[in-house]
């Protein structure tokens, strides 16, 4: 049974929705937030925002219970979560090379998000080039070779061992001497954690200068992934977050709860495994997931 319907029941009989009527029900889908990964304080936000919307309503029927109530739950996730207010590939077109910088833990299809962008911005008519400043992982340059290969993009690396940001110095400079339009910097993974591998990306946002700094996170890590991002956004300040294997991910807690805890807009989805799965993020997109049947 869904909230609205719940709600339905309960005051179907009133002329007027009043906080005695949605107290327990509303603690009930507070519940359901939680267990579809919402963080407590976003959880809490939606539940507050939906009994302002709700509480002192006239109801003039049936159906118009159920609307108010889609209606009310609607409203109170799109306040949560954020979509860019720009447009991505207008963006990097600001200067020439635009440089991007990707940061994030081991394991949550970084690199290959980044050759998805590639990819994303060729079709739109945008050249890029990607650079291998993941000097750290093993067999991590090669898999960059091989998605850049199904991008149809060239890497820029050196190697292992090498300094990360200088791998990302020789991108930019590449981009300038080639007249390449976007610098896209993969780094290694990296736990927020790890004091040593979290001061060395500061170093690279020192040499590199990035006009951008993305957060790439994966839709299936939960809460877990809300405070990594919360740590990366502490130390070098993102810009957006993309979000990878949402096709995966039937809760959709970890966008509503990243976007609103960092403040930051979801510029991206993931949604297969494919060169060309990766789309822009649009609030109305994740309220058609969220109520689909």
């Amino acid at each position: 049974m869904t909230f609205g319907t719940k709600i339905k029941q309960a005051i179907i009989r009133k002329a007027v929705i009043n906080e005695k009527d949605i107290e327990s029900l509303l603690w009930d889908f507070q519940l359901e937030l939680l267990e579809s990964d919402v963080s407590v304080s976003v959880a809490d936000k939606i539940c507050a925002e939906i009994k302002e919307n709700l509480v002192g309503k006239e109801i003039s029927s049936k159906q118009s219970i159920q609307t108010l109530t889609h209606e009310a739950i609607k409203k109170a996730i799109l306040d949560v979560v954020i979509e860019p207010d720009f447009n991505f590939v207008e963006r990097t077109k600001a200067k020439k090379p635009f440089v991007i910088m990707f940061v994030g833990p081991n394991g949550h299809g970084k690199s290959t998000t980044i050759g998805k962008l590639s990819y994303y911005l060729r079709q739109n008519g945008v050249s890029s080039v990607l650079v291998a400043a993941d000097t750290f992982r093993a067999a991590a340059i090669e898999q960059l070779e091989k998605i850049g290969a199904k991008a149809g993009t060239k890497v820029i690396k050196q190697q292992y061992g090498s300094d990360p940001a200088a791998v990302a110095f020789d991108g930019i400079k590449h981009a300038e001497a080639k007249a390449i339009d976007v610098v896209l910097i993969d780094t290694a993974g990296r736990s927020e954690l790890n004091t040593n591998l979290m001061e060395q990306m500061k170093k690279i946002v020192r040499v590199a200068k990035p006009d951008m700094k993305i957060y790439i996170g994966e839709a299936l890590a939960g809460n877990a992934a809300v405070e990594e991002a919360r740590k990366f956004n502490e130390f070098i300040e993102l810009d957006g977050v993309i979000m990878t294997k949402t096709d995966c991910d039937v809760k959709g807690g970890s966008i509503l709860s990243i976007s609103y805890e960092i403040k930051k807009p979801i510029l991206f989805i993931g949604l297969g495994q494919g060169v060309g799965d990766l789309q822009p993020f649009k609030k109305q997109w994740f309220i058609d997931k969220i109520f689909e049947e």
